[in-house]
């Protein structure tokens, strides 16, 4: 009698315990944001079930660091692959971001935006689980000169238009409008067919839809933070075209948004490009791979695309809507002139499809050139455990 006693007791201390770090962790008020109580479809997991998914969080789990947290590749017990991000100590004013991701990405729905399975309150800081990306981020992709992929300019526009389309999708055709606030090449993963996936919502916000900006504190990344934005503390829907702005630049030229190994006047990549543009001299700053394969005027097309998105002036920005819709047509365009585009996009597609995952489960990382650590920028982190505040 006196160990049942005792064991109910231990119950239900154990169950207040899990209850304040739930409350502490900010879980009255995801359910107040939910609208719902159960956090609407997102799952929440208890703390034994993403212990035995991680063995108890090994080190031989772990897919990356960042100042935020820790990454770990786990197992749930339908046997579905996730990545669970374990938050460090958090603090009350860090909860926002936390609680602002849950939400944000409980009412996302899009085939490029990355899927939030489900999160855990009940541990000593929260637990987010994601779906499992096994290839990496579009960093990797774009400047690892290791890398095998067949990145021909078919397969950079298809993922520029992908981009495109995911936030668009966010900033005109969710319930309600959204801002990203933080593209950039490492917050784009791929998944094992290199389908692209955006992915960081930490700073992102929701708006009402007759608002036109959102005055807040400068959040960003150096290379892809619009000027504008920066010096009037009103982020736009505009902000997010400039950053897309870099990050189309980057598959163009397949060069770093920020190269800290030139002068400090050239040390932009969106500088450099405006200013080949300029001078007529695109040629000397694209990738040589996008300028011999690509069709010229295509390649030209977009690289003005390019240009009107990184304009300084945010009312000159097309709408991420008016891109995606130049990219989609650029796209069609360049498989319908001819067999031998036709047949190179074809034998690329299909490499892209038999080819086995070419990134081990541990090499692969969520903070972009993880197995080149010792030669990445700050600015390679990925995002979901890093958001530079200015």
């Amino acid at each position: 009698m006196c160990f049942g006693l005792y064991k109910v007791f231990q119950d239900r201390k154990q169950k207040m315990v899990k209850e304040k770090i739930f409350k502490r962790n900010g879980g009255l008020l995801l359910r107040q944001q939910t609208n719902e109580g159960v956090l609407g479809k997102t799952k929440v997991f208890s703390a034994n079930e993403l212990e035995v998914a991680t063995d108890n969080f090994n080190e031989s789990r772990i897919l990356g660091h960042g100042w935020q947290g820790t990454v770990y590749k786990g197992m749930l017990s339908d046997g579905k692959i996730v990545a669970i991000k374990k938050s460090k100590v958090v603090k009350e004013n860090q909860l926002e971001q936390f609680i602002n991701e849950v939400v944000i990405l409980s009412q996302i729905n899009h085939r490029n935006v990355v899927k939030l399975l489900g999160c855990c309150l009940e541990t000593e800081v929260p637990l987010l689980v994601y779906e499992f990306m096994p290839n990496g981020t579009l960093f990797y992709l774009i400047h690892d000169p290791n890398n095998e992929f067949p990145f021909s300019w078919n397969t950079r526009l298809k993922i520029a238009s992908d981009i495109a389309g995911a936030l668009a999708y966010l900033h005109s055709a969710s319930s309600m409008p959204i801002y990203h606030r933080d593209v950039k090449s490492t917050n784009i993963l791929l998944d094992e067919k290199y389908v692209i996936k955006v992915s960081d919502f930490g700073t992102s916000r929701s708006i009402a839809a007759d608002q036109t900006h959102l005055t807040t504190l400068v959040k960003g990344t150096f290379g892809y933070l619009d000027p504008e934005y920066f010096q009037s503390s009103q982020f736009t829907e505009k902000s997010d075209v400039y950053s897309f702005g870099v990050v189309l630049v980057e598959l163009l030229t397949a060069q770093k948004p920020i190269s800290f190994d030139k002068t400090e006047e050239e040390r932009s990549l969106a500088t450099r490009f405006l200013t080949c543009m300029e001078k007529n001299c695109l040629n000397t700053i694209l990738d040589p791979r996008v300028w011999e394969k690509g069709r010229k005027e295509e390649v030209i097309l977009v690289a003005r695309l390019a240009q009107r998105c990184l304009n300084l002036k945010g009312r000159m920005r097309p709408t991420m809507k008016e891109v995606a819709t130049e990219l989609e047509c650029s796209r069609i365009f360049e498989t319908s002139t001819g067999v031998n585009v036709e047949s190179e996009d074809a034998r690329d597609i299909r490499d892209f499809e038999d080819m086995p995952t070419m990134i081990s489960d541990i090499e692969y990382t969520w903070t972009g050139s993880y197995k080149n650590a010792s030669a990445s920028s700050p600015l390679d982190t990925h995002p979901l455990m890093y958001a530079s505040t200015i």
